[in-house]
């Protein structure tokens, strides 16, 4: 299910895309850790409390839900999933304000992905009618939620449901859409791919696609994850060297990031709140195990 706070505070400056005049946003890492016994770590979500989302694998290889509120640690597993190993288990990939969070893990009788939201301790579902599966990974304080499913072709389609009706979400000329976040303006983040095999990424206000993504990235592109209320966004692209990055877009311009403690070839961002704190993770090689991070912006 690769899509895939503890440590000590590090600070690394970077340069914007554009007017160098600018001043530069000042990022302070810190690492992201479930508990002392977590072999991995992923953080995909944060609301404007602190709040993290995610999932971590524990000392036996098991892979759970996770809840991180500052130190203390809400492990959530659901009856309905398989058990996995190996870090392709159950997952987090956003939360709201009141702590309802939204996930997807394999569903144990039907062997398709399974969407749901977990929320005061109980789980609702969250399957595109007809579909062939679902993975949910965006949920806004209105409770609309977004993802992904695949139609009875196994073709791949966002989505938007609100309420109890589902929307499918597609960027015409590509292929592939995934409807990732979704802010409290039902700004949605969606990424597809186009002509070239590549990502486009975008801001769909129910209307028109906004593209947005890193400048300067190479084949395959910039994916967008989330926006926040006040208008920054974060996402992921590559470099020519195939290596991995961070960025984020904020008063109109772009920072490309690296995690200081990770190989600068492979940090992803994946969630963002309003307070502009980015939450992610990153390895110590290409590929290599998950680390958590959150970074703060100022």
């Amino acid at each position: 299910m690769k899509r895939s706070m503890l440590g000590i505070l590090l600070v690394l400056t970077f340069v914007a895309v554009g007017i160098a005049a600018a001043p530069p946003l000042t990022f302070t890492f810190s690492n992201v850790k479930a508990n002392k016994t977590a072999t991995e770590t992923d953080s995909y979500g944060i609301n404007n409390a602190g709040t993290i989302a995610g999932d971590y694998v524990d000392s036996k290889g098991v892979q759970h839900a996770m809840i991180l509120a500052g130190s203390k640690l809400t492990s959530v597993d659901n009856k309905a999933c398989e058990v996995q190993t190996g870090a392709s288990g159950i997952a987090f990939y956003a939360i709201n304000s009141a702590n309802a969070a939204v996930g997807w893990c394999v569903n144990a009788k039907t062997g398709l992905n399974q969407g749901f939201v977990y929320s005061a301790g109980k789980f609702t579902a969250v399957n595109f009618p007809k579909s062939n599966g679902t993975e949910a990974t965006g949920i806004n304080d209105k409770g609309w939620v977004t993802g992904l499913y695949l139609d009875s072709s196994d073709i791949q389609h966002g989505f938007v449901k609100k309420g109890i009706k589902y929307t499918t979400v597609d960027v015409k000329g590509d292929t592939s859409a995934d409807a990732y976040g979704i802010n409290n303006a039902g700004d949605i983040s969606v990424f597809a791919i186009n002509s070239s095999g590549s990502y486009d990424a975008f801001i769909y206000n129910g209307k028109t696609f906004k593209k947005v993504g890193y400048p300067k990235a190479s084949a395959p592109g910039s994916v967008v994850h989330a926006a926040n209320n006040k208008g920054s966004v974060t996402g992921t692209y590559y470099d020519s060297a195939g290596d991995v990055h961070g960025w984020l877009l904020d008063g109109g311009k772009y920072y490309a990031f690296n995690d200081p403690t990770g190989c600068k070839c492979d940090t992803r961002s994946d969630g963002i709140n309003d307070s502009n704190v980015v939450v992610g993770r990153y390895s110590t090689s290409l590929g290599g195990a998950s680390i958590g991070f959150k970074a703060s912006t100022k």
